[in-house]
């Protein structure tokens, strides 16, 4: 059976939700299919159950330390993970519901529960059910990426998905994989009481960010006990009785570490391998990216991707952003490219990690004339003044335009401060906007405007 819309819209993360509804509003007879949970990774796997596991375990080591703050708990500080499982599951289930009301209430809209698969140019079907639409939009989003470790097939293991749903604190979790989702996971766990070792291949943690950073957010996860093992290969995984045993190589010595547990935590890959996108004339890249303009438009004439499955950003906010470059060229008559896009993310460990724009080993392999600014969180009142001085701030401009180039904000609410400098990027303001602005007494803001007076030549 055919059916015929203005529009469809494959997934219901960031992008495809907020599409159906202008779509909608524009006059348009639009079908939304989602084949799993309605939200995408950031509702269901991402974003919110794990800051919500973050909030959990972050209170669990403040309890820890709350005599640092003279406050005094008689006994031991314990977690529940039953309860923390069940906060998690109540914060992302009503975001997850919200969503999937939003649109099976949306006038205008038809939802189809199932796996979407081209099976035309113009044409997807949904089990028995076929729809057609002069535009379609892809937004299935990503998935934990597998290794191809020996024995890694034989063993039971969690990604980001099923480590959202642990209800017991593992004894010993050994977490494949040091950069963004495999150290937030490595400190959660950590601090709800897990035994917890990180295995990375790189020479360091994080290594896609500037070695200062790395090392600092190693030492501090290390000070917590947590063990981390970098440049280490490893070679084979093995189930032994209630164990798991992890043989690595580093500098040519062969090792072995057993936990109970793993986490496998190494990269991610779109979920673009059965959608039929070959029925369609879709073009992919060598890792299942489809390919996209400046303007989200794949190689075939009205059908763009959005998200993680066009490999043009791996985060919530760009996933949204792409849903507004698509809006503002379809609907609004206004131009609008994903190269405009600065880039900027968050690791949300504790302390937290915000960045924007290049980071200094960027901007040094550039050859530009450059100036840099850091400062380190003990000499911020703020962090002083809560106990949480770890971390440190560094900020890059070019010295001919004054135009900030990027910034590494390692510390206390450092998430949330590397807006101010975003939002200037964007605007494309020289940094002594900033250095003569006033900033609320006591945040951690307030040093941004004194930063910019202390600008030193990059060496």
């Amino acid at each position: 059976m055919m059916r015929s819309y203005d529009s469809i819209v494959i997934g219901t993360g960031q992008s495809g939700p907020a599409l159906a509804r202008r779509l909608v509003a524009a006059g348009q007879k639009v079908a939304v299919i989602e084949r799993k949970f309605f939200g995408g990774t950031c509702v269901n796997t991402g974003c919110t159950p794990t800051k919500t596991l973050v909030a959990s375990a972050y209170a669990a080591y403040l309890a820890r330390r709350a005599s640092d703050f003279g406050v005094m708990i008689n006994g031991a500080v314990k977690v529940d993970m039953k309860a923390v499982k069940a906060r998690k599951d109540a914060v992302a289930g009503a975001s997850r519901q919200s969503v999937e009301r939003s649109l099976k209430t949306l006038d205008g809209c038809s939802v189809y529960e199932g796996h979407g698969r081209f099976v035309g140019p113009k044409t997807v079907a949904v089990g028995n059910l076929e729809f057609q639409a002069a535009r379609i939009f892809i937004n299935v989003g990503g998935r934990a990426a597998i290794p191809s470790i020996p024995g890694l097939d034989q063993v039971p293991y969690f990604t980001n998905s099923s480590m959202v749903d642990v209800d017991f604190v593992p004894p010993h979790l050994i977490v494949l994989g040091g950069s963004y989702i495999g150290l937030e996971f490595a400190q959660i766990y950590r601090r709800f009481g897990s035994e917890v070792t990180v295995i990375e291949a790189a020479p360091r943690l994080l290594v896609r960010e500037d070695e200062d950073v790395s090392r600092t957010v190693t030492e501090f996860l290390v000070e917590e006990g947590i063990t981390v093992h970098a440049a280490s290969y490893v070679t084979r995984v093995e189930k032994r009785g209630n164990s798991v045993s992890v043989k690595i190589e580093s500098a040519g010595q062969i090792s072995q570490i057993t936990g109970t547990h793993i986490l496998v935590a190494i990269g991610r890959r779109p979920n673009t391998d059965d959608l039929g996108l070959d029925k369609a004339g879709l073009a992919v890249d060598s890792r299942g990216f489809i390919e996209v303009d400046d303007r989200l438009q794949t190689n075939v004439s009205g059908i763009w991707a959005m998200g993680d499955c066009n490999g043009r950003g791996a985060f919530t906010h760009t996933s949204y952003n792409d849903f507004e470059i698509v809006a503002a060229n379809l609907l609004d008559n206004d131009r609008r490219v994903v190269s405009d896009r600065i880039a900027a993310y968050a690791l949300y460990t504790d302390p937290p990690l915000g960045r924007v724009g290049m980071t200094e080993s960027e901007v040094r392999q550039t050859g530009r004339a450059a100036l840099i600014s850091t400062m380190a969180m003990q000499d911020v009142s703020r962090a002083y003044e809560k106990g949480e001085t770890k971390g440190f701030m560094k900020i890059l401009v070019d010295r001919d335009s004054k135009l900030i180039v990027g910034a590494s904000l390692l510390g206390l609410a450092g998430d949330e401060v590397v807006h101010s400098i975003l939002d200037l990027m964007y605007a494309g303001a020289p940094y002594t906007v900033l250095q003569r602005a006033t900033h609320i007494h006591p945040t951690v803001s307030e040093f941004l405007p004194t930063m910019m007076h202390d600008l030193k030549p990059l060496q």
